[in-house]
Order: structure tokens, then C-alpha cells, then sequence
């Protein structure tokens, strides 16, 4: 019969313990701050001053660019709609043909059109300036930053 292993800590009193993404995750007490480097088509999640993760991002083309600033988190939507800004035909959240995936972050509006962080049935778009201003990035990359992310949390936009 296998004898169990008992996993041991390698830690020391002198030495602090590193924490994990999810660790530093479960603490209320320093909040999120998403980093959106446009020449760089990468989205950085930190928190506070540690980096938990990068992932690559398509961006607005030209004539549609994403706008540059400090924004906050407005809306999070899960299988959200979507209104083309053409036509006005909307494609029901959930719906495969939908190209904002099944996740929506808004962290920008004029009232009448907003911006935000969505997954894409268009895969090969992300890395490019390909969007009409949002943020697209790969849908597993959305899942997993959705529950992680919060209302008011920091969107930091940079050329």
C-alpha cells in the first residue's frame, strides 16, 4: 500500500512567505489596477505594485482607436448583448455569433456608445488594432479576469 506524502512548507522566520496570484487576490485591502498599453497590445493586471498577470489584447483600428486615459470600471455584464452601431440589429448575449463573447468589462461611455474589455469569436484579431475601440482579448483570458475584477477598479489607458 502507498505510504501518503505530506507536502512541507519551504519557508523560513527570516524569510517572508511569497503569495500566490490567487493569495493576493482574496485581499480586499489592495485593489486591482488593469494597465492597457496600446502600442503594445498587452492588458498587465497588478495589484498594488505587483504584476499578477499579462495578456495580449486587440485594440481599436484606426478611426476607432481606443481613447487613452484613467478610467474606472462602469459595468460588468455576463453574455451580454450586442448592438451593431451600423444597423441597430442586436445579437442576444450567449448567441456564438456575438462578438463581444461572453463577457463584457465597460470602463467607458459617451452616453450613447461604450468601451470596454470582451471576448471575441475572431481569435486571429487579437495582438492587432482591429476593433471599433474596445478591448478584445481571448475569451479564456476574459473568463478568468472577469470574477476578478470589480466595479470602480482602475483601467489605466497608455499609447
Amino acid at each position: 500500500m502507498p505510504v501518503p506524502v505530506q507536502a512541507i512548507e519551504l519557508t523560513s522566520p527570516s524569510l517572508p512567505r511569497l503569495q500566490s496570484s490567487d493569495e493576493i487576490l482574496a485581499t480586499d485591502e489592495i485593489p486591482l489596477r488593469l494597465e492597457i498599453s496600446l502600442s503594445k497590445r498587452t492588458l498587465s493586471v497588478f495589484q498594488g505594485e505587483v504584476l499578477l498577470n499579462r495578456y495580449p489584447v486587440a485594440v481599436g483600428r484606426a478611426g476607432w482607436e481606443t481613447p487613452v486615459g484613467q478610467f474606472k470600471v462602469l459595468q460588468k455584464i455576463h453574455k451580454p448583448d450586442w448592438k451593431n452601431p451600423f444597423n441597430g440589429d442586436i445579437i442576444p448575449g450567449g448567441d456564438p455569433e456575438n462578438p463581444l463573447g461572453q463577457y463584457w468589462i465597460g470602463f467607458w461611455s459617451n452616453g450613447k456608445n461604450s468601451i470596454g474589455l470582451h471576448g471575441t469569436p475572431n481569435p486571429k484579431s487579437v495582438g492587432r488594432a482591429a476593433s471599433h475601440g474596445c478591448v478584445r482579448m481571448y475569451n479564456k483570458d476574459i473568463e478568468e479576469l472577469f470574477p476578478k475584477v470589480k466595479s470602480g477598479t482602475l483601467v489605466i489607458v497608455t499609447r
